[in-house]
């Protein structure tokens, strides 16, 4: 299997909607997140660099739908935040028009990584996430980040909490702990994008369009 350089990722694009994305080709991972799930931090912490997705100190600055290629057609997707963000209601409408038009029409798209705060898991718009990309039999892998923030303890208690809630979701669920300050998590995180990105065929665009 082939093992990713991962700080070899850099920034393509950002895209308002679906429309403004390069061809629907390759294979796509997402990365999807409250708006103060750490879903920049994360990808800065994969890739090691501090400044690949921008963090911000106000949650929900991630308005667009964000590509970065890791290789030739292997590429991630940051998603726009969704829950907490002070914008105007109808900012909101549009962001999560666009991230619910990414997620049902791009064929790319092979695997979804749901971010949330260990210390705050499985919010309502978290469990829609996961049930829609059960639904649509995309594989998920939920990092619980923050986890530096418990005590080993107690984020033990939190992850088998929640790997235990997810089995109500039925599908290929992953579940792991993940710290961006302390890189727990990270290994396994490589992996599974490693996974993702060898072992499914890439999606055509022609064939997508004769069906």
């Amino acid at each position: 299997m082939t093992n990713w350089n991962y700080q070899l990722t850099h920034f393509v694009l950002s895209a308002p909607d679906i429309r403004h994305l390069p061809s629907d080709t390759g294979i796509e991972v997402a990365f999807a997140g409250r708006s103060n799930a750490g879903k920049s931090s994360a990808l800065n912490t994969l890739t090691n660099q501090k400044g690949l997705a921008r963090t911000s100190k106000t949650p929900g600055r991630t308005q667009l739908i964000n590509l970065f290629e890791v290789a030739e057609d292997k590429r991630l997707v940051d998603l726009p935040g969704y829950g907490y963000a002070e914008v105007p209601e109808e900012v909101k409408i549009k962001w999560q028009r666009a991230l619910g038009e990414y997620l049902q029409k791009r064929n790319s798209l092979k695997g979804l990584v749901v971010l949330m705060d260990i210390r705050h898991p499985l919010k309502d718009l978290d469990q829609q996430m996961v049930h829609w990309a059960v639904a649509s039999n995309i594989e998920v892998m939920i990092l619980l980040t923050k986890a530096d923030k418990l005590a080993s303890g107690a984020r033990k208690a939190q992850l088998n909490m929640v790997r235990e809630a997810a089995t109500a979701f039925g599908g290929n669920i992953e579940i792991e702990a993940f710290s961006s300050l302390k890189k727990i998590g990270v290994d396994k995180l490589r992996q599974k994008l490693d996974s993702w990105y060898n072992d499914i065929p890439p999606a055509v665009e022609e064939e997508a369009a004769e069906e």
